[in-house]
């Protein structure tokens, strides 16, 4: 039975750092890919970083590059994103998924991506 549970989101003030964890089970994480996703009020579910466990390549939303990096630890069966300098407008709900493959062109895609855990609350703070 395939579970992934989010964790580490938290109120926070702009500037600071949060790292979210995302442990993994029923499946083999080093032959699955594990994206993040976030929703924010009144905006659409967006992707925000990507693992495929398989190479390593690691894929990331423009809007958050260079302040969050994702990292797998395969003998925990968790991957986690360590976000730095949080913006007010990073406030969401962030969600963990599973998918066979992931790719430069489709990792941000919903539909590639069959599992989902349960959400973890981020808030930032101006």
């Amino acid at each position: 039975d395939v579970q992934l549970q989010a964790s580490g989101g938290g109120l926070v003030q702009a500037g600071g750092s949060l790292r979210l964890s995302c442990a993994t089970s029923g499946f083999t994480l080093n032959s699955h890919g594990i994206g993040w996703f976030r929703s924010a009020p009144g905006k659409e579910r967006e992707g925000v970083s990507s693992i495929n466990n398989r190479d390593l390549k690691t894929y990331y939303a423009d809007s958050v590059k260079g302040r969050f990096t994702i990292s797998s630890d395969i003998a925990k069966n968790t991957v986690y994103l360590q976000m730095n300098n949080l913006k007010p407008e990073d406030t969401a709900v962030y969600y963990c998924a599973t998918s066979l493959g992931v790719w430069e062109n489709t990792w941000y895609e919903r539909l590639f991506y069959d599992d989902w855990g349960q959400g973890t609350l981020v808030t930032v703070s101006s």
